[in-house]
C-alpha cells in the first residue's frame, strides 16, 4: 500500500522529486499528488479537505468521476486547473478502478476526435498528465495507464498550437528526476511565462506542505535528482 505522510510531503511531495535530508533521513513522495495547486475560485472536483489528501468522509459518487471531470476540463482551458482537477480525480480513482479506467478511456477518446473549438493541445496534455499522475498513486495492477509515456504526450502538447507556459510548469514537475536538459528547459520557459501569468507565478512562489522554507520555484531550479520518485 502506498502512503504519503505529512513528513514525506514536506520535502518531496510539494512538487519535489529531489532528495533532501530531513532529520538525517531521506524520504520521497509522489510530486504530482501531495501538493494542492492553487486554482483560485475556479471550479474543480469536490474538495473538503484542508490538506493534500481526501479526508475519508467524502460522499462523492465516483461513478460520476469521468463525466464530472470531463465537464470541468471542457469548461476551463486553464492548464493549472486541469492539473489540480486530474490530481483530485486520481485520488478518487484510487477507490474505484472502474472509474479510473473510464476516465482515462474518455480522455484518450478526445485525442482521436477533437471537438470543434477545443484546443487540441489540451487533449494530449490531459491524457499525458493523468497517465503520469496515475503512475504515482495507483498500483500497477490497478493502473489503466500502465505503460503509457505521459511525458511524451505532454511534450507533444507543448509543440502544438495553443500550449502555454503552464504546460512547461507541468513538464518541469514531470522531469524532476530527469532528464536534466529537458527539465532545465521546461523550468526556464515556465519562469519566463510567469512574468505575465499571475496564477502560474502564484503557484511557483507557493511553499510546500508543512514547510515555510523553499518555494516551488527554488526547488525546480535545483539540479535534478538521480533515481526515480517512489510514493
Amino acid at each position: 500500500m502506498r502512503t504519503c505522510s505529512l513528513r514525506v510531503c514536506r520535502f518531496a511531495s510539494g512538487l519535489l522529486a529531489l532528495l533532501i535530508v530531513v532529520a538525517g533521513a531521506a524520504l520521497a513522495g509522489p510530486p504530482l499528488i501531495c501538493h494542492t495547486l492553487d486554482i483560485g475560485s475556479a471550479k474543480s472536483l469536490p474538495w473538503i479537505s484542508h490538506g493534500w489528501n481526501l479526508t475519508g468522509s467524502e460522499s462523492y459518487d465516483t461513478s460520476k468521476l469521468a463525466s464530472d471531470t470531463l465537464a470541468i476540463l471542457a469548461a476551463d482551458s486553464t492548464v493549472i486547473v486541469h492539473m489540480e482537477t486530474l490530481r483530485r480525480a486520481t485520488l478518487y480513482a484510487r477507490k474505484d478502478s472502474a472509474a479510473a479506467k473510464e476516465l482515462l478511456a474518455k480522455l484518450t477518446a478526445g485525442t482521436k476526435s477533437v471537438q470543434s473549438g477545443a484546443a487540441p493541445a489540451l487533449y494530449y496534455f490531459d491524457v499525458g498528465y493523468l497517465a503520469e499522475t496515475y503512475k504515482q498513486w495507483l498500483e500497477n495492477s490497478q493502473n489503466p495507464a500502465f505503460g503509457i509515456d505521459g511525458y511524451a504526450l505532454v511534450k507533444e502538447a507543448i509543440q502544438l498550437p495553443g500550449h502555454d507556459p503552464q504546460m512547461e510548469f507541468a513538464a518541469a514537475l514531470l522531469t524532476l528526476s530527469g532528464p536534466a536538459p529537458q527539465h532545465r528547459d521546461h523550468v526556464q520557459r515556465a519562469m519566463a511565462g510567469a512574468k505575465t501569468d499571475p496564477l502560474l507565478a502564484k503557484n511557483l512562489s507557493s511553499h510546500f506542505i508543512g514547510e515555510r522554507g523553499e518555494t516551488i520555484a527554488q526547488t525546480l531550479t535545483k539540479p535534478v535528482a538521480t533515481g526515480e520518485t517512489k510514493p
